[in-house]
This record gives structure tokens, C-alpha cells and sequence, in this order.
């Protein structure tokens, strides 16, 4: 008989009202919003949650947005990067203030999870960084860090979400427009992630869809099974 891979068990929220309780600006074009959730549905690192804005002639837009923070924070926070012309990051950006109160959906996803039992590979460009965190954030809150490796690229330290937490949770940092350490600017390579790979770990890819593609096949070409990798990606359309 095959046994069958770990699929944890995601939960999963409706509509709900929360209330910003911290806004700030870590990235010029970006904002970071703690959101206190009524009646909250404590999520998995990994999952999103659907922002929904309503204007008064009635008219809606919604996006999603991956999940910082680990499961037993009190509060969701949220990584939002602000697109040029986005209806919902601009908003998110420029007005959202403390006190403020929004429509979210949520956690919302069951196969881009982490439930801190088993071992994985985090790869991450840009902002998908961001659920890659939120595993980081679990694995140390559960004691567990040996759980997780992590390797992430971004075009400049400077424009990377989170970057001081993840150098300091000993995150391999590729930066394609600038040196870091002793490695010369480039692409994420085969070479960066070989000495990562272990059978039996699964391993997380998010970023955008051109990054995702790259990421996945570097993968499987250093022997990842393709079962084995687990890929979001995310677009200005969200």
C-alpha cells in the first residue's frame, strides 16, 4: 500500500470585522497592518486572508493577503505591498489608519501549510517571502527551528520583507542586484539550494509566478520529487 503524504487539516473562516490596531511602513511601498479579529479562526502558517473594501456607491474590490504572524499571536498581521494603481494596496498604504475597521475572510487555504511537525525547505523572492515568515515565527514559538531551512531572493536587502528576522533565523539571502557577504549579485542558483535538500522535506515556494516557475524546476533539478513541492504565487490581481 502507498502511503499517503502529511496533509494537515486547514481550518477555515468566513467574513469577519477587524479592527487595525498598528499600521506601519517598513518598505517605502509597502505597509504592515496588525488586525484584531472578531471572533477569530486561529490559522496555520501559510494560509490568507481576503480584504474586501466597499465604496459608498456600492462598489467592491477585494484582495488576498498571506499571513505573518504564527497561529498563537493574539492578532493577524499582514504584509501588503503597495502596486502602482492597485485599488485595494493603495487604500491598504495610504489611508488605513488605527482604529479603522475592515472586511477580511478568513484563513483561507489547505495546501500551501506548515503545521510545525515536519521538515521543509522555505524558498521565497520578494514578498512571498511573507508565509515563509509566518512558518518561521511557529517553528520558534514550538522550539522546533530545526525543522526548517530557508532561502530567499530579492533584487536588494533593502527591498526584502522582513529581512533583519530572517537573517537572523539564518535564512540563505540571494540578492540579484547587489552583493551580500561573500557571494557576488545573481539569481537564485541549483548551487544556493543543493546543500538545503534532504529527502523527506517538503519544500515551499512563493513568489510571483515567474519566480515560482524558476524556484520549482531548480528544484527538480537537483532531485526534488515534484509531489514534493508545494508553490503560491501571487500577481497584482492578487
Amino acid at each position: 500500500m502507498t502511503e499517503l503524504p502529511h496533509r494537515p487539516t486547514a481550518p477555515s473562516g468566513g467574513w469577519r470585522t477587524a479592527t487595525v490596531t498598528d499600521v506601519r511602513h517598513p518598505l517605502e511601498d509597502a505597509v504592515q497592518l496588525r488586525l484584531d479579529v472578531a471572533d477569530r479562526v486561529r490559522h496555520m502558517a501559510g494560509q490568507h486572508y481576503v480584504v474586501r473594501l466597499t465604496a459608498p456607491d456600492g462598489y467592491r474590490a477585494q484582495r488576498s493577503y498571506s499571513v505573518a504572524s504564527a497561529p498563537e499571536d493574539p492578532l493577524v498581521e499582514l504584509f501588503v505591498e503597495r502596486l502602482f494603481e492597485g485599488e485595494v494596496s493603495t487604500f491598504l498604504a495610504d489611508v488605513v489608519e488605527p482604529g479603522d475597521r475592515l472586511e477580511v475572510r478568513g484563513p483561507i487555504g489547505g495546501w500551501f501549510v506548515w503545521d510545525g511537525a515536519m521538515p521543509a525547505l522555505l524558498v521565497g523572492g520578494g514578498t512571498g517571502v511573507v508565509p515563509l515568515v509566518a512558518m518561521l515565527r511557529t517553528a520558534r514559538e514550538l522550539g522546533r527551528t530545526d525543522l526548517l531551512r530557508t532561502a530567499v531572493s530579492t533584487r536588494t536587502l533593502a527591498e526584502l520583507p522582513y529581512a533583519d528576522e530572517l537573517l537572523r533565523a539564518g535564512a540563505l539571502v540571494v540578492t540579484s542586484r547587489e552583493p551580500h557577504g561573500a557571494r557576488p549579485a545573481g539569481r537564485l542558483t541549483a548551487a544556493d539550494l543543493a546543500p538545503l535538500v534532504e529527502p523527506g522535506r517538503t519544500a515551499y515556494v512563493c513568489g510571483s509566478a515567474s519566480f515560482a516557475e524558476a524556484a520549482s524546476q531548480l528544484l527538480v533539478g537537483i532531485g526534488v520529487p515534484a509531489p514534493d513541492i508545494r508553490v503560491e504565487r501571487f500577481g497584482p490581481s492578487g
